[in-house]
């Protein structure tokens, strides 16, 4: 029998935009139980939560002051443990954020540390190298006495020394807290960049703006992780129901991003070479050949994923809703797990105008141009939005893309992924390529085609047999279908 994660649908909840459940503007962890029944509805099978632990939300919760309790904001340690028994009552699995490379300024350990107490477990020096958060602006931040503590993120969000035994020792007890809770899994928070290069040395200007702009470099990939993931996966290992991590790792290459799904480490790691591939047919394939290469070759699944918290919404990035629902198709029909962004079934696109004075990304407050509240915006339930007094504002001209007014109108993009989500449970095999025209994508899996057109015109595919779900008429432009031949 497959390991329930090698291809399971898993669908990321945001949690501060998904559901409100006790109306005070922020989504919440009683929204999300709210909400079970929708998500079990969709056809996933398991769901992702962004952080909810006691944090003072520098960075919407990924600054954690304490990782074995829930912040008021979004509930409490028992609306958790209800949650996590609820969805698998739904037969959902639950995985969690753990954020292992920094704590918050807040955190406990790090109060210490401003009294000149235990800075072991950070990372302080005398003197600053030449690093930049990838926030924008300095990577350090100097403290009363002169020293100065290292944060590649906000200055609220300080790293941990992962040379520290204790560090090593506490991460493995925070595991084992939420695992003995019932949670199915762990996300890792930049699982490439808990170990630093030895001896900080300066990285070079050359490198600083890909940094900053959070693309892989080979310097924040250090061997030294595999190590603690290796231990990671030791612990998970001793806990009965396939219990999973999965990696979020800006590895340089398919090759590199590898290494942290081999067989005693993580279990998935997300595939931003696909995330961030154009709309483009040969490149597109040219990514989905390396990344199935590369992860076969260590005997891990691929991961697809389109759009995410931390990314513009992929309608928006690739130019149209025409578009997005056929890489939709294309995406929920490749060998591996697909990841889905909670509001990507409804087709919503980033929000560009939101005011200025309304954005509370720390990212956009030092580089607006890399602002990423425009997908973060809640989600709209019913046409005038669900929500009162949302933290973002909901786009008036959201009405029609809501669930209320998507759910059951057939060809609509919700009940879009409704039918593929469950359609994709019945393909098996593994993918073949065919010939097809110039800027088109033809692969079967089994009896099971899917045809792509990645042009901007009407395209002949040469595909017949039994039509399962096309986003547009097969062929058209910028369009999808699968289907089941004999």
């Amino acid at each position: 029998m497959t390991a329930w994660w090698r291809d399971a649908a898993i669908y990321q909840v945001y949690v501060r935009s998904f559901a409100d459940g006790n109306g005070d503007g922020v989504g919440d962890l009683i929204g999300v139980r709210d909400r079970l029944p929708y998500l079990a509805d969709l056809g996933v099978d398991a769901i992702w939560l962004t952080p909810f632990y006691t944090s003072p939300m520098a960075d919407f919760g990924y600054d954690v002051a304490d990782y074995r309790d829930v912040d008021p904001l979004f509930g409490s340690l028992a609306d958790a443990k209800a949650l996590i028994d609820e969805a698998h009552e739904h037969g959902l699995r639950v995985i969690v954020d753990v954020v292992p490379n920094h704590t918050s300024s807040a955190h406990p350990w790090f109060q210490q540390a401003l009294r000149g107490e235990r800075r072991d477990r950070y990372i302080f020096r005398d003197q600053p190298n030449d690093w930049e958060s990838i926030f924008g602006g300095p990577a350090w931040t100097q403290v009363a006495d002169g020293q100065w503590y290292l944060h590649l993120f906000d200055p609220a969000q300080p790293d941990l020394n992962w040379d520290s035994e204790e560090v090593r020792g506490e991460f493995l007890s925070i595991l084992r807290f939420w695992l003995d809770l019932g949670v199915d899994g762990f996300r890792v928070d930049v699982a490439h960049g808990m170990v630093k290069p030895a001896g900080l040395p300066d990285i070079g200007r050359g490198n600083q703006a890909r940094m900053v702009g959070r693309e892989p470099v080979p310097f924040f990939d250090n061997d030294g992780v595999h190590e603690i993931h290796r231990a990671w996966r030791a612990v998970l290992d001793s806990y009965p129901g396939e219990r999973i991590g999965v990696a979020e790792a800006w590895a340089p290459t398919p090759e590199r991003l590898a290494m942290y799904v081999r067989p005693d480490e993580l279990h998935q790691a997300f595939n931003f070479h696909y995330l961030f591939a154009p709309w483009d047919a040969a490149q597109l394939r040219a990514v989905i050949d390396s990344s199935l290469a590369t992860a076969g070759s260590v005997g891990a699944p691929t991961t697809w994923v389109l759009s995410n918290h931390d990314v513009k919404r992929h309608v928006t990035r690739y130019g149209s809703l025409a578009r997005a629902r056929a890489a939709a198709l294309l995406t929920l029909a490749l060998p591996g797990s697909a990841y889905v962004y909670n509001g990507e079934e409804l087709g919503l696109p980033e929000v560009l105008d939101l005011p200025a004075e309304l954005c509370q990304d720390p990212q956009r407050l030092r580089d607006p141009d890399s602002g990423r509240d425009g997908c973060r915006v809640p989600m709209p339930w019913t046409r005038d939005g669900g929500w009162t007094d949302p933290w973002l504002p909901i786009p008036a001209g959201w009405g029609e893309l809501s669930v209320q007014a998507q759910r059951g109108v057939p060809g609509s993009t919700l009940e879009l992924y409704r039918q593929a989500l469950r359609l994709r449970k019945e393909i098996e095999g593994e993918l073949v390529w065919h010939d097809s025209p110039e800027g088109t994508l033809v692969f079967s899996r089994g009896t099971f085609v899917c045809a792509v057109n990645l042009t901007g015109t009407p395209v002949d595919l040469g595909v017949g047999g039994e039509l399962l779900i096309a986003s547009d008429v097969p062929g058209a432009a910028d369009s999808a279908a699968w289907w089941k031949v004999k």
